[in-house]
């Protein structure tokens, strides 16, 4: 079966996750993705280095693309990013507007190379506003939503560790890339696709906003425990800890009996989620006495036949070891040169009855296919040679 992008070209020039994580959903799906990066390699290959001279989050970016080393500002470096959009349906680049006009991969050059080309860029604080010169990273979007106001405690704020506004954000990039290219099918015409870490940020935390908005409770963090349903926390259980998390009320009905706590299906303090909220220290303590007497394992295995969501929290090698992680089977061996061993990169997390992911390929070497797609561009052998001695690849 023909992938479903099959013949859809991408010139992917991101750095770190919101561009690269959005083409690797497009390479995916059978794009051809050309990654362009520094001739040196640009500084996204190297954080977190697993061997091979790369970085974790280099190799879970790339699957599936293709490499060339460029250096676009250069004059003969433009010329190729000429050539290549002209042969491309859709550009990524997340990168500031200053840097995108210096290189010459801003929205109006771009057009004048191919007027229907689709443009996928991302900022950190949006097109407008007084900080839209501003650059930053995934938490300057957790930091500035409330998100982290919210999470730790009162005295000490705590981000997320993982990069939920950056993968945010390459998400609704990849959607609204998806849809450019449908409309481009249905009128003919490009467009540009700006995305931004702290508009995906905000909507993200949108709910504590809208909250705050109306009701103007003014919460402050609590630790892990939820504020607006109980039982809601982390609790310790003779091995290590567990998440249980009780919202709506079949559920607390389901648990209070099983904590031999039936009286408090008619105690007004936990009438419903709010309620119960606003209890949540007294409710979290039944659960925790509860938990404080099983081993991880027991907690979520009864919690799981009453049908009430829990889970162990596993350091990251229990969660490569997980059973039920591993019957997913999201995490693909995939090998790469200089590896001591195979590195375990997601595929795509989502099953369709249809359409079908490519079969994985690992992610590219520096340049690896520079030569390859400049005689695709058409230039000679000696062409290439010349923009090597020139150092523009």
């Amino acid at each position: 079966m023909t992938p479903l992008l099959h013949g859809i070209r991408v010139l992917d020039f991101g750095r770190y996750i919101a561009g690269p994580y959005c083409a690797a959903m497009l390479a995916d799906y059978g794009a051809d993705v050309i990654r362009i990066e520094k001739r040196e390699g640009s500084e996204d290959r190297f954080p977190s280095p697993v061997g091979g001279g790369v970085g974790a989050l280099f190799l879970q970016m790339n699957r599936n693309k293709r490499s060339m080393t460029l250096d676009p500002a250069s004059p003969q470096g433009r010329e190729v990013v000429a050539r290549m959009v002209r042969g491309a349906d859709v550009v990524i680049a997340n990168l500031p507007q200053a840097t995108l006009v210096a290189m010459g991969l801003d929205y109006e050059t771009l057009c004048s190379y191919r007027p229907d080309i689709i443009f996928v860029t991302n900022t950190a604080f949006g097109p407008v506003g007084p900080m839209h010169r501003n650059v930053g990273f995934d938490g300057i979007g957790q930091a500035m939503s409330g998100g982290v106001y919210m999470t730790g405690t009162p005295e000490q704020p705590y981000r997320a560790m993982v990069n939920w506004v950056d993968f945010g954000t390459a998400l609704h990039c990849a959607f609204g890339t998806m849809a450019a290219l449908m409309e481009r099918q249905r009128s003919g015409k490009g467009q540009m696709v700006t995305g931004a870490l702290l508009a995906t940020a905000v909507t993200v935390t949108n709910a504590t906003l809208i909250e705050q908005a109306v009701a103007k409770p003014d919460r402050v963090a609590s630790g892990n425990r939820g504020q607006t349903a109980a039982p809601s926390d982390i609790y310790q259980a003779k091995d290590g800890w567990v998440l249980v998390a009780v919202t709506g009320q079949p559920l607390y009905v389901r648990w209070a009996k099983l904590m031999g706590e039936p009286h408090w299906l008619t105690d007004p303090r936990f009438a419903d989620d709010d309620a119960r909220g606003r209890h949540a220290e007294l409710v979290s303590e039944r659960m925790g006495r509860w938990c404080a007497e099983r081993s991880c394992d027991e907690v979520v295995e009864i919690l799981g036949k009453a049908k009430i969501p829990s889970a162990q929290v596993l350091s990251p090698q229990q969660a490569l070891d997980h059973p039920q992680i591993q019957a997913l089977g999201v995490m693909q061996d995939t090998d790469y040169p200089g590896l001591p061993r195979p590195a375990p990169i997601a595929a795509v997390p989502i099953w369709m009855t249809e359409t079908q992911p490519v079969p994985r390929q690992r992610p590219p070497m520096l340049g690896e296919h520079t030569d390859q797609i400049l005689a695709e561009l058409g230039y000679a052998s000696d062409e290439v040679a010349r923009l090597r001695e020139q150092a523009v690849i």
